[in-house]
């Protein structure tokens, strides 16, 4: 997997990535396959540039 390109804009909190990665499992019932696979590694590598975002705002 490639890894994220630096941020280019806004990033969306942290959280809010979170619920959308938790709605989706909870739609798939946990089962990741093609399309879905894909949005959630999207979600997943959105979600860890947000986190990093936030820790360095912090520090």
């Amino acid at each position: 997997m490639s890894p994220v390109p630096p941020d280019q804009g806004l990033v969306r909190p942290s959280a809010v990535v979170d619920a959308e990665i938790r709605a989706l499992l909870q739609e798939t019932g946990g089962w990741l396959w093609g399309p879905t696979r894909e949005r959630y590694e999207e979600l997943r590598d959105e979600w860890v540039q947000a986190v990093r975002a936030e820790v360095t705002t912090a520090a």
